[in-house]
């Protein structure tokens, strides 16, 4: 058990009404889920005010209430905690509630648009081959070593990122790597952490419904790195032009890696196809299973990453030859007419483009490259214009269609896809608003040597309509239509 005044430490309080010699069973932000002897943390949120709640959350069973603003009637035997930024807060008391667990581990922390989901588990699994214990907090997946959680967000909030470090540090995990979402940084869901290093990817347009403009969006990012101590590593990507942004306040130790310019980690594919790709890095050569520009990137990212935590260079470069691809990434299978299907994550232009740009620089002009594209609902509206010109610009031809309408209807997103279509593009698209029917009239336009690009959902194995979850998987439906799926 913890007491109150303990999980206080480092916590900047305005005032306080009551006993803080109280022990702490739980730490909660959402009144739903009180026990008896919580801590309840109210959070000015997005779209719910938990100050609204407090009154709930005491007849649950909390003891304790840590808010920005105190109630009118403050209940006689409750403490009341009035602290300047309860997310803040709440990411501190998270953390000393259970131990500070990421000092007891190395943590490193991966930000940026495109590849975060990537870079973390391709370090989870070079970590794990090299024979360490290692955990993993990503978009896909949570492992504690090789137990498997479901993971809910890319970031997850404050008390359960630390609940899972705590796990890491009983099981012994010496490393951990953590996709950080702009989200999460913005929500102070990292704070209170000890990062062991930090890597940034790329940045390109994205969540600017939530950030409201490509420099917030940009600055949120970099707050990430101004935290880091001295005694971590800063590793960036130097041909991103946001790249040096990053390492402009950083304490931490500068280190770079890159494509095209000098950098301290320079990587140069040398030769690509479908089954992998040549890589120089640094000039030693490594051939491995991951295709493309943007997974060169990240392969730079991972071993740049590994050399900056000591691991043996050869032994290092052994092991990348042995990774896999991440789930929903690039993930391809071919059908037993020769058709090649590639299933994507990228729902965003820049991550569209590159994967695109990827299959044009391998294939010949002989085959037809048909891809399959949705825009999500209730989130950036701006980039839906650009995703389809995109897919209509560097594919054969483009079908556009659901990915997650989530309360939009999912006719007005496609209308709003279509106006980015220039007119000599126009009788490439077809538009498909259901998307089993899109991948199955894909496979069905494709022939021998053809590729099939179905990006958007990845491993995502759900569609969200109406507020409501329906199993959807691209791959299985590509399968199915392939016919091989097990009968």
């Amino acid at each position: 058990m913890k007491l109150l005044k303990d999980i206080l430490y480092k916590v900047s309080v305005n005032a306080v009404f009551g006993d803080t010699n109280l022990e702490v069973t739980q730490i909660a932000f959402d009144s739903r889920t009180i026990k008896n002897g919580a801590v309840f943390v109210a959070q000015k949120g997005v779209s719910v005010d938990g100050h609204l709640y407090i009154d709930k959350a005491i007849s649950l069973g909390a003891t304790s209430i840590i808010c920005e603003v105190l109630p009118e009637e403050m209940q006689h035997g409750i403490t009341f905690i009035q602290v300047e930024d309860s997310n803040t807060t709440l990411a501190i008391i998270a953390s000393n509630f259970y131990n500070n667990p990421s000092s007891k581990l190395k943590l490193i922390g991966v930000t940026g648009t495109n590849g975060k989901t990537t870079v973390a588990s391709l370090l989870y699994q070079l970590l794990k081959k090299s024979g360490y214990k290692t955990g993993l907090l990503s978009t896909v997946q949570i492992l504690v070593d090789t137990t498997v959680f479901k993971a809910t967000h890319t970031t997850p909030d404050s008390v359960t990122i630390n609940n899972y470090l705590h796990q890491m540090v009983l099981l012994g995990v010496d490393y951990c790597f953590m996709e950080v979402s702009s989200h999460g940084i913005h929500q102070k869901r990292t704070e209170g952490l000890e990062f062991a290093g930090g890597i940034f990817t790329n940045l390109s347009h994205d969540h600017l419904d939530y950030h409201n403009s490509f420099a917030s969006y940009r600055d949120v990012k970099k707050t990430f790195f101004d935290s880091l101590p001295k005694k971590a590593f800063a590793l960036t990507n130097l041909d991103d032009k946001n790249g040096t942004v990053m390492l402009q306040n950083t304490k931490a130790r500068k280190r770079t890696y890159a494509l095209k310019t000098l950098a301290d980690y320079k990587a140069k594919i040398i030769e690509k196809s479908f089954s992998g790709t040549l890589l120089s890095i640094n000039g030693i050569e490594v051939w491995t299973k991951l295709i493309g520009n943007f997974n060169a990137y990240n392969l730079a990212a991972i071993i740049g990453t590994a050399y900056e935590l000591g691991l043996e260079k050869l032994e290092v470069l052994t092991i990348v030859s042995q990774l896999e691809s991440v789930s929903g990434r690039f993930e391809y299978l071919v059908s037993d007419t020769g058709v090649i299907a590639i299933v994507d994550y990228a729902h965003t232009p820049d991550a569209l483009k590159n994967v695109l740009e990827t299959i044009n620089d391998i294939r010949s002009d002989n085959e037809k490259l048909i891809t399959v594209i949705g825009c999500g609902g209730d989130r950036d509206k701006t980039k839906r214009p650009k995703m389809a010109h995109i897919a209509s610009q560097l594919s054969t031809q483009a079908i556009f269609t659901s990915d997650n309408p989530r309360t939009e209807n999912p006719d007005t997103i496609l209308e709003e896809m279509e106006v980015g279509v220039s007119a000599e593009n126009l009788r490439k698209t077809i538009t498909i608003s259901d998307r089993r029917q899109a991948i199955k009239t894909a496979c069905k336009f494709s022939e021998t040597g053809d590729i099939l690009l179905i990006a958007g959902k990845g491993h995502e194995n759900y569609q969200e309509i109406n507020g409501e979850r329906f199993h959807f998987d691209d791959l299985v439906e590509v399968k199915k239509y392939f016919n091989l799926l097990k009968k």
